[in-house]
């Protein structure tokens, strides 16, 4: 059977908010099963990765439920949590400030924040080089911008096993404990995402500089790390 289209454009936008709305409640439950657990270490390096002095102020944009957002203030800063999902803000605790919004026109004034998080969400963006730039736009000069994302292992016993883990295990995973439509997009999500060495090229085009790409564990996950040119 054919794999079901994915949505673009304002159909996109509007199912990426249903699912996530939907998924709210159980959403940090799978994901610490779905990563044994690894995303918290993973986050923890994308924050001090930004190498900015406590206390900074930092927009955590596809914040979620607020594991980026928590671990900012863990680390001294002041978060600014904001997603596209009310529901996803809505489950998550120990977010003193948080904005809904669409990440590709962000309410925010330009230059209001010294970093910039943002975890596992490009795939769901709907305008991606637009909401570079936006991420760029509220950055001041000189400003961190720290990214997080899925990748696949190039490897061939690494590659087997996550294509394995990600696109049978998570979905069955996701069908027990949440929704079964969202765990399955999950997998097929990844095409939207550009090749590493494309989003490099389009956060420069935004105004980053000095744009670092890495891969994560083996090519489990993968960060990008920037600054904002003066």
């Amino acid at each position: 059977m054919p794999a079901t289209p994915l949505p673009q454009g304002d159909e996109k936008t509007r199912q990426v908010r249903a699912m996530f709305d939907a998924i709210a409640s159980r959403y940090e439950l799978v994901n610490r099963l779905m990563t044994f657990g690894l995303d918290a270490r993973w986050r923890k390096r994308a924050v001090s990765d930004l190498r900015l002095p406590s206390p900074s102020v930092i927009l955590d944009i596809a914040a979620g439920t607020g594991d980026f957002t928590r671990e900012c203030a863990a680390q001294g800063h002041r978060a600014v949590a904001t997603d596209l999902s009310y529901g996803m803000l809505g489950v998550g605790c120990d977010m003193r400030d948080k904005v809904q919004a669409d990440a590709s026109n962000l309410p925010f004034l330009s230059g209001s924040f010294d970093g910039v998080t943002c975890g596992y969400a490009l795939r769901n963006f709907t305008e991606l080089a637009t909401t570079f730039d936006e991420m760029a736009r509220v950055l001041r000069p000189g400003g961190r911008l720290s990214i997080l994302e899925v990748a696949e292992p190039r490897s061939g016993l690494w590659r087997s096993g996550f294509r394995i883990w990600f696109r049978r295990v998570v979905p069955f995973i996701g069908s027990i404990l949440s929704d079964r439509d969202a765990y399955h997009y999950l997998p097929q999500s990844t095409a939207y995402l550009p090749e590493s060495d494309e989003i490099v090229a389009m956060l420069n085009a935004s105004g980053f500089s000095a744009v670092n790409h890495r891969r994560v564990m083996g090519g489990l996950s993968q960060q990008f790390v920037a600054t904002r040119a003066s």
